[in-house]
C-alpha cells in the first residue's frame, strides 16, 4: 500500500524524525516498508521548461526539432510526441539528468542527423502515470528554469508498506498514523467533524432495507442535496495523485479520499436515479449480468451480495457501483454508502469475478463496523466543502444485531514469562492507550481492556503482549537476561537541536558552553532559581534562570582580554521552580532555549567603510534571520516595548498567537555593571521547545507585483503606555484596504516630549493587486488615518 509521508503527517506530529528512522521503527514493528521514495532527490535535476518554437525534422516526418528555453538558454531537442507544440510549458531533462522511469542517463545524441540537448518527459517516463500518449503539458504560470520537484510540489516521501492480511486497520493512512503515534508516543490528531446540516432529514430523502443481514450487517448513509460535479481543489488531487490515484471528480474524488484517509470504502450514488429513491441489502436468487462502473457486462452467481434500489441492481456490494446509478456531471443530489460488509462474502464475489478493486480489498480482510457513521459524516463534510450543497439532517444507520468489542485480560506476569523481561506498567498502559485499546479496570497485577472493533486480528491474552512488544520494540529485547545495552539513535529534539545549532553557525556567530550553575544574587535576576543539593562553591549553588545573566560573565572574561568585538550564541538548558514549597519534578520548569548576543563592533575602519558598533537592528535583523531559515518569519508576531525590565533596557518579543516564545534586547547599565562590562551588549533569549511545537507552511511562490506601491509615513506623540502594536493594528482595521503594510521605524523619548510621552513614527504601504491607486486615493485614506489615530489615542500629529 502506498502511503504519503506528508499526508501522514495531518494526523500524527513526526517533525523531527528522519525518514529513515520512521521506515525502520515501522518496519520493526510489523508494517514493513519494502521500499521508499524521496521526490526531493527523485525530480532534483528536472527543469520547467518553454518550448518556444517546433520544426519539423528534415529527415523524419514523426519527429520535430525543438527550441526549448531552460530558464538560462535554449535547448535543441529532437521529439517524436505527437502534441508537442509552440509556447507550452514543459518537464524538461538536460544531458547530465537522469530519467526516473528506466534510470538512464540524458546524453547529447543525434537522431537522424539532427543533435539533441535534452529530452521532453511524458509523465509515464517520470513515473507519475501510465500516460505516454505524448509529453506532460503543464500549467502555463510555471516560470521556466524552476525545479520541476517545487513547481509541481512534488516533495513528498512515498512509502511502499506490505499490510499483512490481519492487520486491515492499516490500509488507510489514520491506521498507519495510529501506529507511528504509539511508536513515537505522539498525539494522533482525527479529523473533527463539523456538519452544517439543513432542515429536512436524510430519511425523507431516501430509505434503507437490510434482506440479508449476515453478509450486510451495517449500512449508513448520509444525504447531500444541490450539489456541482466539477473538478476537484488542487489539494484533493495532489492528495490522491501522490499515492496513484487517478483524479474524476468532486465528489468521486472525496470518497476515494476518505477510504485512504479512514480505510473505509464509500460509494456515492447518484439519488435520483435510485427507483423510489430506496436501497435494498440482499443477495442474488439467481444468476444475472450487471453493467458495472468500467462499462463491463459481468455475469453474477446465485448468491451474490447487491445493492438494490426499488426495481432493479446498482451495484455490487463491496466490490463495484454499477453505470445505472454514478455519479456525472448532471448529478445534484447524492447518497453517500458506508457500510460494513461479511468479508467472506466480498472475498468470494471478488474472486469469481476475477475483479479486484480497492474496495473489495479492504471489505474481504475486514472493515471497522464503528467506522460507517463517522466516515459518511466525514465525507458528507468534505463533499459540501468542495461541491456545495446541503447535507440533510442526521443520518440513516441499520445496525441490526451490533457487533461486539472483545474483552480481554492481560496479566503483567504473562507478559513477562512471553517476552522473557519486565516492561513497566506505566509504558504498556500509555501504548493501549495509543493504539486505541480502552483499558477499563486496573486490577494491579493486570489490565481488563476493550478491543477496539479496527482490531478484529485481536483475540486473546497473548495477541495483546505482540503488540505490547511491536510497540515497545523489539530490540529491546535482551540477548542475555543480564545485559541491558540498548543501541538507540538520538531522539528528534536532538536532530533539530543541531539543526539549530548548524544554522547559527552559517550566520557567523561562534558557540559558548557555559556552567548552568551561577550564585543565587544572579538567578534570582532573572527568575524563580533552584538550588541544587550539595553545591561546590556559593558561587555555584544554584541553576540558572537565564542563558543571558550566565554569558555575561563570559563575554566581560573576552573583554578583559582583548576580545571586544563579539557575536555568540549558546544552547542550554535554564531551570526555574513553579512552585515556591519545592517538593517534586513536577515543580521544576526545564526550557530548552538558545541565545544570541552581540557587542562590540560590527565593522572596523577601513579605507572604504567607518567604523560601526552592534545595535538593537543588528540584533533584530539577526532574530528575523534566524526565524525566516525555518520558516517561521510569517507566523510571529513581534511587539517591542521600550520600558526597562528584568535585564533589558529595552527590549522586543516574538509572539505565537498570545504565546511569547523569544524576547530580546539591550541589556541594562545596572546588569552589565555587575559583571564590570563598559560596552553595549544585546541579547535575545528564543524558547527552543515552543518553536519546535509550531507548524510550519511549505513556502510557496507568489506573483510579483504588477502596479506600483506608493508609500507614506507619519509620526505621533502617544502616551507612554501606547503600545506599538495596538497602533498598529488599529491602523490596519481602520484603513479603507489599499493599505497592505505597516511598519514602526521610529521610537523616540524626551524630556521635551514629557516624561508620560513618546514619539512613534509609522510607514505605510499602499498598492493594489488590480491597479494602479491615484494620489487620491491614496490621501484620502492616510488623512482620514491621521484623524482617527488622534481621536483615538488622543494623539498629536508631529511635524504638523
Amino acid at each position: 500500500m502506498n502511503i504519503s509521508l506528508h499526508w501522514l503527517k495531518d494526523y500524527v506530529n513526526l517533525d523531527g524524525i528522519s525518514t529513515e528512522d520512521i521506515v525502520d521503527k515501522l518496519t520493526m514493528a510489523g508494517l514493513e516498508v519494502e521500499d521508499y521514495t524521496d521526490q526531493n532527490k527523485k525530480y532534483s535535476t528536472l527543469v520547467v521548461g518553454k518550448v518556444k518554437n517546433v520544426n519539423k525534422h528534415p529527415n523524419a516526418d514523426r519527429l520535430t526539432v525543438c527550441s526549448v528555453f531552460d530558464g538560462k538558454e535554449d535547448l535543441q531537442i529532437v521529439c517524436g510526441a505527437p502534441n508537442v507544440k509552440a509556447g507550452q510549458i514543459v518537464a524538461l531533462a538536460s544531458v547530465g539528468v537522469f530519467i526516473p522511469k528506466a534510470n538512464f542517463k540524458i546524453e547529447k545524441a543525434k537522431i537522424r542527423g539532427v543533435e539533441s540537448f535534452g529530452m521532453i518527459c511524458a509523465e509515464d517516463e517520470l513515473e507519475l502515470s501510465d500516460d505516454h500518449s505524448g509529453i506532460m503539458v503543464l500549467n502555463d504560470d510555471l516560470v521556466p528554469g524552476t525545479l520541476l520537484n517545487e513547481a509541481l510540489q512534488l516533495n513528498d516521501v512515498l512509502l511502499d508498506i506490505a499490510i499483512t492480511p490481519n492487520r486491515p486497520d492499516a490500509l488507510s493512512h489514520i491506521g498507519v498514523a495510529r501506529d507511528a503515534a504509539a511508536i513515537f508516543n505522539r498525539d494522533l490528531k482525527l479529523p473533527k467533524i463539523d456538519l452544517n446540516e439543513s432542515q429536512k432529514e436524510a430519511k425523507d430523502y431516501a430509505s434503507i432495507e437490510i434482506e440479508d443481514k449476515i453478509n450486510c450487517p451495517r449500512y449508513t448513509a448520509k444525504v447531500v442535496t444541490n450539489l456541482t460535479i466539477k473538478e476537484s481543489p488542487e489539494w484533493l488531487k495532489n492528495k490522491l495523485k501522490s499515492i496513484g490515484l487517478r483524479p474524476i471528480n468532486n465528489v468521486v474524488d472525496v470518497t476515494n479520499f476518505v477510504a485512504m484517509e479512514l480505510g473505509q470504502p464509500l460509494h456515492a450514488f447518484d439519488l435520483d436515479l435510485l427507483a423510489k429513491k430506496k436501497i435494498i441489502i440482499k443477495s442474488t436468487e439467481t444468476k444475472k449480468k450487471f453493467t458495472t462502473l468500467d462499462s463491463k457486462e459481468r455475469e453474477l452467481d446465485k448468491h451474490t451480495l447487491m445493492i438494490c434500489d426499488g426495481e432493479k441492481e446498482v451495484a455490487i456490494a463491496g466490490v463495484m457501483g454499477g453505470e445505472n446509478s454514478e455519479v456525472a456531471e448532471s448529478t445534484k443530489n447524492i447518497l453517500i454508502e458506508s457500510a460494513y460488509f461479511n468479508p467472506k462474502s466480498i472475498r468470494k464475489t471478488s474472486r469469481k469475478l476475477q475483479l479486484v478493486t480497492d474496495s473489495s480489498y479492504r471489505f474481504e480482510r475486514g472493515t471497522d463496523p464503528s467506522n460507517t457513521l463517522y466516515a459518511s459524516q466525514r465525507a458528507a463534510q468534505l463533499i459540501s466543502e468542495v461541491a456545495g450543497g446541503e447535507v440533510a439532517k442526521d443520518h440513516i444507520d441499520i445496525y441490526p444485531s451490533r457487533i461486539k468489542n472483545k474483552e480481554i485480560i492481560i496479566r503483567f506476569q504473562r507478559i513477562k514469562k512471553i517476552l522473557g523481561f519486565d516492561v513497566p506498567k506505566t509504558e504498556v498502559v500509555k501504548i493501549f492507550n495509543r493504539l486505541g485499546i480502552n483499558i477499563i479496570k486496573d486490577l494491579s497485577d493486570s489490565l481488563e481492556v476493550v478491543v477496539p472493533t479496527y482490531r478484529p486480528d485481536i483475540e486473546r491474552e497473548v495477541d495483546l503482549i505482540e503488540e505490547v512488544a511491536r510497540i515497545y520494540g523489539y530490540n529491546k529485547i535482551p540477548a542475555v537476561s543480564k545485559i541491558g545495552i540498548t543501541m538507540e539513535k538520538r531522539d528528534d529534539e536532538s536532530l533539530f537541536t543541531d539543526e539549530v545549532r548548524n544554522c547559527a553557525v552559517m550566520m557567523g556567530l561562534k558557540e559558548i558552553l557555559n556552567n548552568p550553575l551561577i550564585s543565587e544574587f544572579l538567578a534570582k535576576i532573572t527568575g524563580k532559581p533552584i538550588k541544587i543539593s550539595n553545591p561546590q562553591s556559593r558561587d555555584m549553588a544554584y541553576l540558572r534562570t537565564s542563558l543571558t545573566i550566565a554569558a555575561l560573565q563570559t563575554v566581560a572574561n573576552n573583554i578583559n582580554k582583548g576580545e571586544k568585538d563579539l557575536s555568540l550564541f549558546e544552547i542550554g538548558n535554564v531551570f526555574n521552580t513553579t512552585n515556591e514549597n519545592l517538593k517534586s519534578f513536577g515543580d521544576i520548569s526545564e526550557k530548552r532555549k538558545l541565545l544570541l548576543l552581540l557587542t562590540g563592533k560590527k565593522d572596523e575602519r577601513s579605507w572604504n567603510t567607518d567604523e560601526k558598533s552592534y545595535d538593537f537592528y543588528d540584533l533584530k535583523g539577526l532574530v528575523n534571520s534566524f526565524f525566516s531559515k525555518f520558516s517561521l518569519d510569517n507566523l510571529l508576531n513581534d511587539t517591542y516595548n521600550s520600558s526597562e525590565k528584568s535585564i533589558y533596557e529595552y527590549y522586543f518579543s516574538k509572539n505565537f498567537n498570545d504565546d511569547v516564545v523569544a524576547v530580546g534586547g539591550k541589556v541594562s547599565k545596572n546588569a552589565l555593571d555587575l559583571f564590570d562590562i563598559e560596552q553595549d551588549v544585546y541579547s535575545f533569549e528564543i524558547d527552543l521547545d515552543k518553536i519546535f511545537e509550531i507548524k510550519t507552511e511549505k513556502r510557496k511562490y507568489t506573483e510579483p507585483l504588477k502596479y506600483p506601491k506608493i508609500n507614506r509615513d507619519f509620526a505621533f506623540i502617544f502616551n507612554k503606555s501606547v503600545t506599538y502594536e495596538v497602533v498598529t493594528n488599529f491602523i490596519l482595521e481602520q484603513s479603507s484596504g489599499i493599505l497592505k503594510e505597516v511598519e514602526i521605524f521610529d521610537i523616540f523619548e524626551s524630556k521635551d516630549l514629557g516624561e508620560d510621552s513618546k514619539s512613534m513614527a509609522f510607514s505605510l504601504e499602499y498598492f493594489d493587486y488590480n491597479k494602479t491607486l491615484t494620489d487620491e486615493e491614496v490621501e484620502n485614506d492616510f488623512k482620514n488615518l491621521i484623524k482617527k489615530i488622534t481621536e483615538k489615542f488622543n494623539a498629536i500629529l508631529r511635524g504638523n
